[in-house]
């Protein structure tokens, strides 16, 4: 009965004996207030963006920018594209304090990045290139979708939009990984071996194991099996290498392994089309209120874009509960998947080690799982690998 009652504990994520000797007090404490912060800079970052358009709308920003934008530029291309980048430029400048402190400073003073400044800026001005380059590109033909398809244009958008996630998804490890990490084939032979095994057994072909320095950025450890077709591969971070052992290793990849196997990474092109159709629609119409509401010129008006951003950002937070809660399913049957392929007590060092190496909260409350946690706690990992060893011990004794 004892055996039940701590496997029941373990099972609900609380940590077992063994593990509070495992986990460092003040480490977990350290993590507490990390995440704590985190999670406040998340409310501050959303509240603000929410004022900067409330005051694009309701303080008629929006159609003095545009009103300027036309007096510099001609033809709606190029209308919409200087409100775009003023528009853009302006946030980046006003959020830029914000940014450096919450992947900077914050993670400096908590012992997790490695990253100097130089490196820091370099970083943040190629993220911005990028995203301002997909911006510009989206908004561009948002704008065109509206003045040629004002009845369908949400329909076309949803399916161009989940079109380019499937692009990324398969480019992403070849094109834009190298931009940010030094990538090169990982150079143990047996390693290498036993993980691109472990793949074949689970019918995931792989083009090589590959590992990126990691460690020039942040002491946190991560491994990935990513890429589609013909670019899917194991991406191995050189933290890991340095912290976990070869049997580790395994573990995390069958863990990774599991998503292939179970069809994930279908199920979230699915859940993420349902999610991009649920949010245009609710933008059509919020665009349609709009042009009245604000007196835009029309659905093609380029001073409603707050309207849409507004509604897009208002769907992700709902939705955002909700699709942690099935991405912590689908991570928990990828952990049992690990578990299954023999690897429980590799499993639960390593997410102990993970723990600690990433500054992760084991047990945080319930508020905090609900609205941003993916993934099953550290303390419901290790749990269910202690429960697993638990039941099969006891089955080996029976028989």
């Amino acid at each position: 009965m004892a055996k039940s009652r701590d496997g029941d504990r373990r099972l609900n994520g609380e940590v077992s004996p063994s593990d509070a000797l495992a986990l460092d007090p003040e480490q977990q404490k350290a993590a507490r207030e990390y995440a704590g912060i985190k999670h406040r800079l998340f409310f501050v970052e959303t509240g603000a963006a929410l004022l900067l358009i409330c005051g694009l709308l309701f303080g008629g920003w929006s159609v003095v920018l545009r009103g300027w934008a036309e007096g510099v530029a001609d033809g709606p291309w190029l209308v919409a594209g200087l409100y775009t980048v003023v528009l853009g430029a302006g946030y980046v400048l006003l959020s830029l304090p914000l940014s450096y402190y919450a992947s900077y400073i914050l993670p400096h003073r908590y012992g997790l990045s490695t990253q100097s400044a130089g490196a820091w800026r370099l970083d943040t001005l190629k993220e911005l290139a990028l995203s301002g380059a997909f911006g510009l590109a989206g908004v561009e033909l948002l704008m065109w979708l509206l003045r040629t398809f004002p009845t369908l244009w949400w329909l076309i958008m949803a399916g161009l939009a989940w079109l380019f996630m499937v692009a990324m998804a398969q480019l992403a490890p070849v094109l834009l990984m190298p931009l940010f990490y030094k990538v090169r084939p990982l150079e143990d032979p047996e390693l290498v071996a036993r993980l691109t095994r472990l793949a074949e057994r689970a019918g995931a072909g792989v083009r090589g194991v590959y590992v990126i320095d990691m460690s020039s950025r942040t002491v946190a450890a991560n491994a990935m099996l990513t890429g589609l077709g013909r670019t899917r591969r194991i991406i191995l971070s050189d933290t890991m290498l340095s912290s976990s052992t070869p049997d580790e290793v395994e573990a995390v990849l069958a863990h990774e392994l599991a998503h292939h196997v179970h069809n994930d990474m279908l199920k979230g092109l699915v859940a993420e089309a349902a999610i991009l159709l649920a949010g245009m629609a609710a933008a059509a119409l919020a665009l349609d209120w709009g042009v009245t509401a604000f007196g835009f010129r029309g659905l093609g008006d380029v001073a409603a874009l707050p309207l849409f951003a507004v509604v897009m950002l208002g769907i992700g937070l709902v939705v955002m509960p909700l699709s942690n809660f099935f991405t912590r399913r689908m991570e928990r049957a990828a952990d049992l998947y690990a578990l299954r392929a023999g690897k429980a007590e590799a499993f639960r060092s390593v997410m102990l080690k993970l723990a600690a190496q990433n500054l992760s909260d084991a047990a945080p409350p319930a508020w905090v799982r609900i609205l941003f946690y993916s993934h099953p706690t550290i303390a419901e990992r290790v749990g269910m690998a202690e429960q697993w060893a638990l039941n099969h011990n006891d089955a080996d004794e029976t028989t």
